[in-house]
């Protein structure tokens, strides 16, 4: 007859301060839910023990290691190793004090940490390492062969670490089990059936032994087969490709048992790259299909555990003798004869009962709902020290979050976060970056903390308004703040009944281009004011109507130049007053008539034309000597600037049409040194830009009044 026997240790305490009366044990791949419905993370075992010392604190106990063995005829065929989460202490009978314990992985501790925090350009891999070494866990070891793509972004949202540490490993395809020994128990995290642990050996298949513990062996074998779905089908969305629906689907195999038109979708899948996609999408098969082919069993095996792959022999049905994967089990084992002021009798006991899946086949994890944020939040721009302005090539900016406790506020707070603008289109829109410092409201895309968007703007106490309110109430602002300066440009609406006006504020320039017509009417009075000098080009027709009086001071000199006719209409009077003399010149000739009348006067002396006569009146009247003839005096006047071209400025064809254009006499150049330097004033203007756009400077006709030309191979003088 086979001696069975349970040791148990607390690290601490000596070997045999505690004897085990009987216990239930659970464990699973990854969690599940163990015999009393609670939550499991690898394992969990209900001991109960019985000690001569009744002095057997908490303190001693919690949160220490421990070791359950499970030894026959002499031999450690099972061990346990984990830490005490819950000690209870009972009554004391004659001998013995009675106590019970509840032995989990130090796994669980990642139960008792609730946190919200971020991590950027980490695999799930080297985020659950940070989870584990941050709770002093250091028995671990990954055993994982797919590649797992760094997430850009990845938030653990108001939920344990635990919590976190579970969904991501299910999203990634990640189970775990335990392998133990004496000291520690190693979690082992893997993606593929070739990492979990193989039993040496064959386990018998014996339901005809009538219960007897000679042998480990299976009692009972139930093979089950469901239908599960046959397809899965994902889809998702990035705007960095936003044709492309990233659709993604997988289809199970072997299924003739059932209809293959079972098509799981979902959208969105929580990717943004094929490849990743496409190892989401197999997973999600993967877990819908788990029950779909499975066994459940009853043994008396003590070497059986969870993550454990073993082969059954001796099955009369053969398809049964095969390799299967554990991926749960129910322990339980008595040991009545512990106490002898008990009446303790009867042998040891134990047994089991498992789930087991064909070794083929993929065990994934259930999901772990991922957290929803339930509304908007608050966030601070963010970016490096001594910037204003800090956005990517698509607008985006950095965020620092309220629940954010591992952060320093710089550039590295957040991945790049998209804003909401109120008008967007392709290459035409509104554009308004958020700047460092600025209180953000943030939406999250399908309720997904990993995908946050700035959707608002906000102030607070220390960011106010441009205008007091509620004293400015019925103004409509719009201001910016100079990038790296302390001016500002503002366009405002007051909207007050009796006072509206519209004010704009520039810093500095305003620039105005109009493709076609530009129309003011303007119901009132008109004020312009230019501080230094006034430019205007109509290339065309100017046309000016004034329904009353005109006025025009000059404090200076006033040129015209014409290059047609001067017409002037006057209904009444034309009264020219110069200070020193009136000069009047023409190439050809000069009439004046007058209807009535015509006088030139001198001092004393003048002549009058009239009607009835001509009357010449002098102290002395000379005919054909004496005196000399005066000289009119040639034009001098200097020719108008020419105003900043803004449409030419930006179009380099339009600014060589207006290098060759006749109407810019004075564009002529000489080269001195390599250097281009404008010869008259009126081209300084362009010539910056057209040196900047790399257009040939060039000298152009010069022609005079006179017939001259200043370029002295210019076609005029060939056509004169």
């Amino acid at each position: 007859m086979a001696t069975l026997g349970f040791n148990f240790s607390i690290d601490g305490l000596d070997d045999d301060t505690l004897v085990v009366r009987e216990y239930q044990g659970h464990e699973s791949i990854a969690d599940s839910l163990d015999w009393q419905g609670k939550p499991c993370f690898g394992f969990r075992y209900q001991i109960d023990l019985a000690s001569r010392r009744d002095d057997i604190t908490a303190e001693q106990c919690v949160d220490k290691t421990a070791l359950l063995e499970v030894v026959r005829n002499g031999e450690v065929l099972q061990r346990v190793h984990g830490i005490i989460r819950r000690f209870s202490k009972s009554d004391t009978g004659h001998h013995h004090t009675f106590y019970s314990v509840t032995l989990v992985p130090s796994l669980e501790r990642l139960s008792l940490r609730h946190n919200s925090r971020s991590f950027q350009q980490k695999t799930v891999p080297e985020i659950l390492s940070v989870l584990l070494q941050e709770m002093n866990i250091s028995d671990y070891s990954f055993a994982v062969k797919k590649d797992c793509a760094q997430r850009e972004f990845c938030v653990q949202y108001r939920e344990t670490d635990l919590e976190f540490f579970h969904r991501l490993a299910a999203e990634e395809g990640l189970v775990y089990s335990f392998v133990h020994s004496e000291d520690k128990h190693l979690l082992l995290i893997i993606d593929n059936r070739d990492s979990f642990q193989t039993m040496d050996g064959e386990v018998p298949y014996n339901v005809l032994s009538g219960g007897a513990t000679d042998t480990m062996y299976i009692s009972q074998m139930t093979a089950h087969t469901q239908a599960e779905v046959s397809s899965v089908s994902e889809q998702d969305y990035s705007f960095k490709r936003p044709a492309y629906n990233f659709a993604q689907s997988a289809q199970a195999d072997s299924i003739d048992y059932q209809l293959a038109s079972y098509e799981h979708f979902d959208s969105p899948g929580r990717y943004k790259d094929d490849s990743v996609g496409k190892k989401f999408t197999q997973t999600r098969l993967e877990y819908l299909r788990r029950h779909a082919k499975t066994a459940t069993g009853l043994s008396n095996h003590s070497q059986l555990q969870a993550g454990v792959m073993f082969t059954m022999s001796e099955h009369l049905d053969t398809e049964m003798n095969r390799e299967w994967l554990l991926v749960s089990m129910d322990h339980q084992g008595t040991q009545p004869q512990a106490l002898e002021e008990a009446g303790g009798h009867g042998e040891t006991t134990y047994a089991n009962q498992f789930t087991v899946i064909p070794s083929d086949t993929v065990w994934q994890a259930e999901p772990q709902p991922k957290p929803q944020v339930d509304g908007p939040c608050i966030a601070t721009v963010v970016g490096p020290k001594g910037e204003e302005i800090y956005c990517d090539e698509y607008g985006r900016v950095k965020l620092l979050f309220p629940w954010d406790r591992y952060s320093n506020g710089d550039e590295l707070s957040s991945c790049w976060v998209r804003v909401s603008h109120d008008w967007a289109g392709a290459e035409y829109g509104i554009v308004a970056i958020p700047r460092i410092g600025h209180e953000v409201i943030v939406s999250f895309l399908n309720g997904d903390p990993d995908q946050p968007i700035v959707t608002g703007r906000t102030y607070h106490a220390n960011n106010t308004p441009p205008y007091t309110l509620p004293d400015n109430k019925t103004k409509t602002v719009l201001r910016t703040e100079s990038h790296q300066g302390s001016g500002y440009n503002e366009l405002s609406f007051e909207d007050q009944s009796g006072s509206e006006k519209i004010s704009i504020h520039g810093q500095k320039d305003l620039d105005v281009l109009i493709e076609n017509d530009h129309i003011n009417d303007i119901k009132h009075d008109h004020h312009l004011t230019v501080e230094n000098e006034h430019f205007t080009h109509v290339k065309a027709n100017d046309h000016l109507t004034v329904n009353g009086e005109q006025r025009i001071k000059v404090t200076k000199n006033f040129s015209q130049d014409i290059g047609g006719s001067l017409q002037q209409k006057v209904s009444s009077l034309t009264a020219v007053q110069a200070g020193n003399a009136i000069s009047l010149k023409s190439g050809a000739k000069i009439v004046v008539e007058g209807g009535a009348e015509l006088t030139l006067k001198v001092g004393g002396s003048f002549v009058h034309l009239g009607g009835s006569g001509v009357s010449l009146v002098g102290p002395s009247i000379n005919l054909n000597f004496g005196g000399s003839a005066g000289s009119g005096a040639s034009y001098g006047g200097s020719s108008p600037t020419k105003p900043k071209v803004l449409a030419a400025l930006e179009n380099p064809d339009e600014i060589e049409d207006l290098a060759s254009e006749a109407s810019l006499v004075a564009l002529a150049t000489q080269v001195k040194n390599g250097i281009i330097e404008p010869v008259y004033e009126v081209i300084t203007e362009v010539l910056p830009a057209l040196a900047k756009l790399d257009v040939a400077a060039k000298e152009v006709c010069q022609k005079q009044g006179d017939g001259s030309c200043g370029k002295s191979d210019c076609e005029c003088l060939n056509n004169a």
